[in-house]
């Protein structure tokens, strides 16, 4: 599960269904990335269980799998903001 993470595209792809379910096309549209390259990462996301499809006609539409992603990635963000704060204070208070 954390190649799910290691990649910031595929983050900003977990944010942007957590606004809503979207297609391929939407999505590639709305991330700013070629649709090919949505794809890849919407495989990777598929076969970690992280996003769920459902078709629709020839359209397959994606959503997050788990909402508590979302809330895993602000936690992280948090915590590591929280580290990297402290490293500088730290590197602060030496000098």
């Amino acid at each position: 599960m954390c190649s799910v993470f290691a990649d910031p595209i595929r983050i900003l792809i977990l944010y942007t269904l957590h606004e809503s379910p979207r297609n391929v096309t939407e999505l590639a549209n709305r991330v700013g990335i070629p649709q090919p390259t949505a794809s890849r990462h919407l495989k990777i996301l598929r076969d970690h269980g992280a996003v769920q499809t459902m078709r629709n006609g020839v359209s397959v539409t994606y959503s997050l799998a788990d909402d508590r992603m979302i809330e895993f990635l602000e936690l992280l963000r948090v915590v590591l903001h929280d580290t990297i704060t402290n490293k500088a204070n730290l590197i602060s208070e030496k000098n």
